[in-house]
């Protein structure tokens, strides 16, 4: 398969009332959740194929979001093994009135890629280049390890 470059992707979200808790921030699960629909379309658009969340990882909840701001969400591919793809996500709050923004969240999602008949299937290589691609692919690369044994662990508790 030829390798292929990985492109950042944003989009833009509005922090509603029924979006949040009783203190006006945005609950963190409904973050997870616009986080891990970014990730299935950067993965999609990356390797053309379905494709299902395997685990997320390292989710850092940095601040708070609060009713009004939008969310930016800014995602790429930062590691492609034979079948599946690690996705890193940094969302940003923005005052839509002051304009000040803020880094809210990043995370990873593990993503698999899907044949017809719903079998992972072989994706494109990577290309990576910039210095901070090659320190997200390092860190990616971790975490894809880190995630395995603890499958691995959790696995054999059965």
């Amino acid at each position: 398969m030829t390798p292929k470059k990985s492109h950042p992707l944003s989009s833009w979200h509005i922090v509603f009332p029924n979006d949040a808790n009783p203190h006006g921030t945005m609950f963190g699960g409904k973050v997870m959740a616009i986080l891990d629909i970014q990730a299935g379309i950067v993965a999609t658009q990356y390797c053309r194929r379905a494709v299902v969340t395997a685990s997320t990882e390292a989710v850092d909840f940095r601040t708070p979001v609060k009713v009004g701001d939008r969310l930016e969400t800014i995602a790429r591919v930062v590691f492609v093994g034979k079948t599946s793809l690690v996705i890193k996500i940094d969302a940003y709050a923005e005052n839509p009135i002051s304009g000040k923004r803020k880094h809210c969240t990043t995370a990873f999602f593990n993503m698999v890629a899907l044949d017809e008949d719903g079998a992972p299937t072989a994706i494109p290589p990577l290309i990576v280049e910039s210095d901070e691609e090659k320190h997200d692919f390092e860190l990616a690369q971790l975490i894809k390890r880190n995630a395995l044994e603890r499958r691995k662990q959790s696995e054999s508790r059965k």
